[in-house]
């Protein structure tokens, strides 16, 4: 077996390595595979973390979408963010979005860390704020997977070419906004050599808001297409406590009763834990680490919300002792991850070592 190729060619859609033309993907993402043929690593790979940053815009999130209104104060922010993670040995992945596409500051920022090896880029759309302004600015058309395939191609080849010209790097990760994928959207990122889709945030369920249900997605890598050219990277969360293992049967009933949740937590017998520093303790996020270094996970991805390092612009740092805790989580976190045995990763990296 081979591993996954890492092109560097740019711009034009990416020719398929074993012949037979452009590489189309055709695979419905939204839905979880019926046979899912998980990614296998080369030999020495091991266990890795892989942090990514939904880079984007300020908004009121509690207020209506809007093209416009608003802010990029904390971009600035994200200077001190790359040291501190230069000095824990981690490459963040800056998942970019339009407004932040545009911003000098940001393409000074992050596009030297990305041109120093120390960091890399992928894209993020935000449909609201990403042109062509066709749709309805809506909750049910926030998810760029929700606009027609045409509309949803367009702002993302857009925004994908932006971010490419500006930061002087070919971007090989996508993520859909609020995790808003389409069935076509793997057609979508064939077309320019997208090789990760990270938009899969299993065992979550959108679609009481308008938008996917990934609660039944597999956590662990897998190939999307039978051909093995895109990758699915879910974000990493996992079932803690003794009914874990039961964790399908549950999840529906925690949803639909609120303080069910709360109760099993507090019994030690069931909880969901995402690997995010965003209404996460860092107690909870060892828990969810043993979790998924013991049930084997190849790469346990991290994320949080790039406003989140300003306080006031998300709901999850109000106050720069909220932001010190967001740090403190982030150095306990890889400190554990480091004792555990489990190394940081890049993108290049999961790609050169990914077995086709």
């Amino acid at each position: 077996m081979r591993c996954l190729a890492l092109s560097t060619n740019r711009g034009a859609p990416q020719a398929d390595p074993r012949g037979g033309g452009i590489a189309i993907v055709h695979a419905n993402l939204r839905e979880p595979p019926v046979s899912p043929h998980l990614v296998r690593f080369a030999e020495g790979f091991g266990q890795r973390s892989l942090l990514t940053v939904d880079t984007e815009e300020e908004f009121d999130w509690n207020a209506p979408f809007s093209k416009d209104g608003y802010g990029l104060d904390h971009v600035r922010r994200i200077a001190k963010f790359q040291q501190f993670c230069e000095g824990l040995g981690v490459s963040p992945v800056y998942l970019v979005d339009w407004p932040v596409a545009q911003s000098e500051l940001a393409r000074d920022i992050i596009g030297s860390a990305v041109k120093a090896g120390k960091a890399e880029i992928g894209v993020q759309l935000h449909p609201w704020v990403n042109p062509p302004y066709e749709e309805e600015t809506s909750v049910r058309n926030s998810f760029a997977g929700n606009l027609p395939f045409e509309l949803e191609r367009e702002k993302f080849l857009r925004l994908r070419n932006v971010i490419e010209t500006n930061f002087d790097a070919v971007p090989r990760i996508y993520r859909a906004g609020r995790y808003g994928l389409s069935p076509n959207s793997a057609q979508m990122l064939a077309e320019t050599g997208i090789a990760i889709d990270s938009s899969v945030r299993a065992r979550f369920d959108y679609t009481a808001g308008h938008g996917p249900d990934y609660s039944h997605h597999p956590v662990k890598p897998y190939w999307s297409d039978a051909e093995r050219r895109l990758i699915e990277l879910p974000l990493t969360t996992v079932y803690w406590g003794m009914l874990r293992k039961q964790g399908g049967l549950l999840a529906p009933w925690v949803r639909r009763y609120p303080g069910l949740g709360g109760a099993l937590s507090r019994l030690g017998l069931f909880e969901r834990i995402a690997l995010t520093p965003e209404g996460v303790t860092v107690e909870e996020a060892l828990r969810g680490t043993d979790i998924a270094i013991d049930d084997g996970l190849p790469i346990l991805v991290l994320s949080f919300h790039s406003p989140s390092l300003a306080p006031g612009c998300t709901p999850y740092v109000r106050s720069e002792d909220e932001l010190d805790e967001f740090y403190d989580w982030m150095r306990q976190v890889y400190a554990y991850l480091d004792r555990r045995g489990v190394r940081s990763t890049t993108v290049a990296e999961i790609m050169e070592k990914a077995l086709v």
